[in-house]
């Protein structure tokens, strides 16, 4: 069915304003109000659709709307900001599987025409379909559903014929779809399949590629669909968000130094016993850890996940002010994956009212660290560990990081003595300067702020 200027023409517009709240998603700033302009473009083009004339079954079409709205509006105010890493991946399934269910509307009701749409809507299907199981495993990784990473004998052998069966049934379904649909339903199981079996031996410490990753998977199978229902609102809100995860899937990579495909082949597991650490953690107190801040120049601070469980963005902030208002310059330092998704550190803090203009990425800080009085490591491991630098046999080997060992003092925040995400024991926690203050970063973070105040 057709659909009228006026309805084409809402859609074009609400796609023009996709573009422009992504466009304000890109800084801090105007974020939020990047996200209000593209949720705008969205109630146009759905409001838009239903006065396609002739269109049938608007009650389950509303039905629909309530359900999904209630659910997503209730979820968002009930998530916590620890938890929306897994929220954004399962959303991001959420869309991949509603364009795969879109092609599999089509070939069900064997109206689909043309070899172009046949293919697009085949292409559509399998990378939804992936994106839909990936992103549920990536959901369940980060939930604590599933507990570790589980990898099948000949893994890659299995995930390269799975792949070339899917696209072998695809292929056949484009030429014998109408007269053969048990093959379309055998080419969306082993789609299905593909990614559930290939998402589930990658390691939590990848987790933030792999979620960027589906989330382009998602864009690119929503604009393909598109195509096939003639919608412009798709085509162009698909094809940004696919190629605007494309690039942050990319920049996430390098940012670990670890190409794609080694992420999704190549388990993060060390490949030898590794370098021996020499010497011994040392523990400081949460006073001596005021102190060392109050009467230092210059204070580095690099927030990871455990400032994130602990809640801890807000008291952290509120130190950061009792250090500025006694002279001490303040700096916070973000690595590209630090947390469980790209962004997450910038969110948090974001929240708790610290200024952009104090937050600095990893090759904007590197080169301060070492005029550096104090490094304070809140709940972040992997990427402030020298190891990546020197053992080239640990998975983390090359992966560019925070250079908070350079710092004069490093005070380290920790629930206890664990090794990181990755699995990789911390030489940084091992070093002369280095101390550590064990304990929720809250809690810790409180104590030094009263200790602070007793100071002024």
């Amino acid at each position: 069915m057709s659909a009228p200027f006026y309805v084409q023409g809402a859609w074009f517009v609400g796609a023009l304003l996709f573009i422009f709240g992504l466009k304000g998603m890109s800084s801090p700033a105007s974020a939020r109000k990047g996200i209000v302009i593209a949720g705008y473009g969205m109630l146009l083009a759905i409001a838009a659709t239903f006065v396609i004339p002739g269109l049938q079954n608007l009650g389950l079409m509303a039905l629909a709307l309530v359900l999904g709205g209630g659910g997503a509006w209730f979820s968002a105010k009930k998530v916590k900001m620890t938890d929306m890493p897994q929220m954004v991946a399962i959303y991001n399934g959420m869309g991949g599987g509603a364009a795969a269910a879109i092609a599999a509307v089509e070939f069900a009701k064997g109206e689909m025409h043309g070899l172009v749409a046949t293919t697009l809507a085949v292409l559509g299907a399998l990378i939804g379909a992936v994106s839909f199981t990936g992103s549920c495993v990536a959901w369940a990784k980060l939930q604590g559903v599933l507990k570790k990473a589980y990898r099948l004998p000949a893994q890659n052998a299995v995930n390269v014929l799975l792949a070339i069966v899917a696209v072998g049934l695809g292929v056949t379904v484009i030429v014998l779809a109408p007269q053969q649909p048990e093959l379309v339903i055998a080419f969306f199981v082993v789609a299905l399949v593909l990614g559930l079996i290939v998402t589930l031996p990658i390691g939590g410490a990848d987790m933030p590629v792999v979620i960027s990753l589906f989330n382009a998977f998602t864009g690119l199978a929503v604009g393909f669909e598109g195509y096939v229902l003639g919608n412009p609102a798709l085509i162009i809100a698909g094809i940004v968000v696919g190629a605007a995860g494309t690039l942050l899937t990319q920049l996430m990579a390098k940012a670990m130094n670890r190409p794609l495909s080694n992420i999704l082949f190549t388990p993060m597991v060390a490949s030898g016993p590794g370098e021996a650490i020499s010497g011994t953690m040392k523990e400081v107190g949460a006073i001596d850890a005021a102190a060392m801040m109050r009467y230092a120049s210059k204070v580095v601070i690099v927030p990871g996940y455990g400032m994130a469980v602990a809640h801890a963005q807000h008291k952290v902030w509120e130190m950061t002010s009792i250090l500025e208002e006694a002279g001490v310059e303040v700096k916070f330092a973000i690595h590209p994956v630090a947390g469980r998704m790209p962004g997450h550190m910038n969110v948090l803090l974001a929240e708790a009212g610290v200024p952009y203009d104090k937050i600095f990425d990893l090759e904007e800080i590197n080169g301060e660290f070492a005029q550096a009085d104090v490094a304070l490591v809140i709940g972040a491991n992997d990427v402030v560990n020298p190891t990546a630098r020197t053992d080239k046999t640990s998975p983390i080997y090359g992966m560019p990081i925070l250079n908070a060992d350079q710092a004069q003092n490093v005070i380290v925040i920790k629930r206890g003595k664990g090794t990181g995400y990755s699995g990789v024991e911390n030489a940084l926690f091992y070093t002369d300067n280095c101390r550590m203050l064990y304990g929720d970063a809250q809690p810790m973070a409180g104590e030094i702020i009263q200790h602070l105040k007793a100071m002024s």
